[in-house]
């Protein structure tokens, strides 16, 4: 029988007598005999759909769907390593699939976390601390050009050490300020001045260049800085652009902008994820399991992270405690049992190899999400 057939009742609109000879989805020739079609799976009926059969499967397939989920979740938290086993042995149609269970567990649980944080009162907090940004227009900080810039950021930083809150505020906006003012004062010549730097460089500083014309001229699209600066239409200025106008509205709105990142965090876990799997088969090359097994190992491992997650999710929020500690503690257990089970090497390399990989796992998960706010930011 192939895998994916969906399940059917064995009554209805699927008795013998409303079976045909030819599939009604690919005209593939069948038996009265065939109960799919062996060349789509579909199932092999020539009988009206009526409302009652419409549900009869709808249910039929619900069941059959929380019937591999219970086998997936109790093959998962009780026996590590034995699922992907399975699966990779080809026993996968009581198991649920791997990438649709770990990508609907992620959505599940961020979006638990999205709309349970009250991440609107950080947009707030900056709407209402706007005022105590100093206005260079109404002439609150006069500039003085030509200094260096480095070395009076460095005093002023250890100049503050003593002060308080809000005189530490305004030292570093006055800093801030006169920066802008100095690009400012010959936007030009700051323009070419960072042209004749090379790739990367250049565009960070073409992105506060942009940033700073935004704030301080009013500029509101890149068709405005062709017109008003001698700046080349080109494509790594628009993105430089749009980097700076994407800043502004993250640093305006942080929380609107965390709860941004929280919605693109699932499919953050299936950018490392695969890279993650490349460094579980080079440790494990010797063995006789190939780059998607490793990949699978890794998928069900994650599942189990987020389901145990999402437990201490429901715990923390009934009894107004923290778990998540302790509930990483046990996934920590866990992995090392099933790369033990999984891989079947002994204690001394298990370990070794468990120290190895939860570090590379570690400064992935770092890079990765590094990366997503640095993107989110350019882009948001």
């Amino acid at each position: 029988m192939m895998e994916n057939k969906p399940t059917i009742v064995p009554a209805g609109r699927y008795r013998l007598q409303y079976r045909g000879t030819e599939c009604t989805n690919c005209k593939h020739p069948l038996d009265i005999s065939d109960k799919y079609c062996p060349s789509c799976s579909q199932a092999n009926s020539t009988k009206k759909l009526t409302l009652k059969d419409f549900f009869d499967e709808f249910f039929a397939s619900m069941i059959s769907y929380d019937s591999r989920l219970l086998k997936t979740l109790s093959a998962l938290m009780l026996r590590p390593g034995k699922i992907t086993k399975d699966y990779i042995a080809g026993k996968r149609i009581c198991y649920t699939n791997p990438f649709r269970f770990l990508l609907s567990l992620t959505i599940v649980y961020f979006l638990m976390m999205s709309l349970s944080g009250d991440f609107g009162k950080y947009d707030d907090y900056i709407q209402n601390n706007n005022a105590s940004i100093p206005n260079i227009d109404e002439g609150v900080v006069k500039i003085n050009f030509g200094s260096d810039e480095a070395q009076e950021l460095a005093q002023a930083l250890d100049s503050i050490s003593g002060n308080s809150g809000s005189e530490k505020r305004s030292i570093l906006d006055a800093m801030f300020w006169k920066q802008d003012s100095i690009t400012m004062a010959n936007p030009q010549g700051k323009y070419n001045e960072i042209n004749e730097k090379w790739a990367l460089p250049r565009f960070f500083d073409k992105r506060q260049f942009f940033e700073t014309l935004i704030r301080r001229d009013s500029i509101k699209t890149f068709d405005q800085i062709l017109s008003k600066y001698e700046v080349a239409d080109s494509m790594e200025n628009k993105n430089a652009f749009n980097a700076a106008k994407g800043t502004i509205r993250a640093l305006g709105q942080p929380g609107s902008f965390f709860n941004a990142i929280l919605s693109r965090l699932p499919f953050l876990i299936f950018f490392f994820l695969p890279v993650f799997a490349l460094f579980i088969w080079l440790v494990y090359i010797r063995k006789k399991y190939n780059y998607t097994d490793h990949l699978i190992f890794s998928f069900h491992n994650q599942s189990l992270l987020f389901i145990l997650l999402i437990i201490s999710f429901f715990i923390d929020s009934i009894f107004n405690i923290t778990t998540d500690g302790f509930f990483i503690i046990i996934f920590g257990i866990y992995l090392f049992i099933a790369l033990k089970k999984f891989y079947g090497q002994g204690w001394f390399k298990t370990i070794v190899k468990y120290t190895f990989l939860n570090t590379i796992f570690f400064i992935l998960a770092m890079l990765s999400v590094v990366i997503l706010f640095i993107g989110s930011a350019f882009t948001y």
